[in-house]
């Protein structure tokens, strides 16, 4: 099995891949159904004809571009496993930031929207971690919306995380009331950028959850103007934003009346999340 592993490790750093040997891996551990403790404790043994080949099939898709995440199926966030599809995004690590920032923002028993869900990974995560609390999610895809409900139930959350389908905020019903907390990772690639990303993110993720308009910022537009007919007074806004989008989402919510509002950045000091208050209104 180790001879495989680096054999396909070898093949994926001839071919320019970043991380060649957890690539490898993942490959050959999911080709023969171990996880990272088995195929080391199995480096010596043998790899049948059959397996090989299912392993290599694996190794030609990456090849083409293929994320590992899309080629097993799922991905880790939060600490939870979210299955995927090719209608929603692969959720990412700079995501959980979100994730720590609304856990405390959300009071006892607090109401929650998320809009974009895709897998639901902002959601389920935060219902995970918070027993108390219920949300709505919102997404204009419906196998996005297929595929946040399987992920709700296999997380244990799906009693408290009701599913809507349409477009921002005209997804909402008048009897959803208000919430004390909206979170959002929208779309925010402008749209002449988005044939410049790599082809992991070009060829294979929903361009509609990439593509934020000519300037990337039409999401925000939307969210700053209509949140506030949503939210309780003192209840708070926290988008994810492409990194040098801070100061300009910054504006939009301030140029809408919001307050206290703030950039956190992630682990590699990039401006990541934007928090803004709602401080007008009943």
């Amino acid at each position: 099995m180790g001879a495989l592993w680096r054999h396909f490790r070898d093949v994926l750093s001839r071919a320019g891949f970043d991380t060649p040997a957890l690539d490898a891996k993942l490959l050959v551990g999911h080709a023969l159904g171990l996880d990272a403790l088995g195929l080391f404790s199995r480096e010596n043994d043998a790899v049948t004809p059959e397996a090989q080949a299912q392993a290599e099939a694996l190794l030609a898709r990456r090849l083409t571009g293929l994320s590992v995440a899309r080629i097993i199926g799922h991905r880790e966030f939060y600490g939870l496993e979210f299955a995927l599809s090719s209608a929603t995004l692969e959720p990412r690590p700079d995501t959980e930031l979100l994730v720590d920032l609304a856990l405390p923002a959300l009071g006892k028993g607090g109401r929650l929207l998320d809009m974009g869900t895709g897998t639901g990974c902002i959601p389920i995560a935060i219902l995970a971690n918070r027993p108390d609390a219920t949300a709505i999610a919102t997404d204009l895809n419906p196998s996005a919306l297929d595929m946040a409900r399987q992920n709700a139930t296999s997380n244990g959350v799906a009693e408290r995380l009701e599913f809507r389908r349409g477009d921002w905020f005209g997804a909402l019903l008048p009897a959803d009331g208000r919430f004390d907390l909206i979170v959002s990772n929208p779309p925010y690639i402008a749209s002449h950028v988005v044939e410049n990303l790599s082809v992991e993110v070009r060829e294979f993720d929903p361009r509609l959850a990439l593509d934020g308009g000519p300037d990337g910022l039409a999401p925000y537009r939307i969210i700053a103007r209509e949140a506030g007919d949503w939210l309780e007074r003192g209840g708070a806004v926290m988008v994810e934003i492409g990194y040098d989008q801070g100061e300009a989402v910054s504006a939009l919510f301030g140029d809408a009346g919001y307050g206290e509002i703030r950039v956190h950045k992630d682990l590699a000091g990039l401006d990541r999340v934007v928090c803004a208050h709602h401080l007008r209104g009943a």
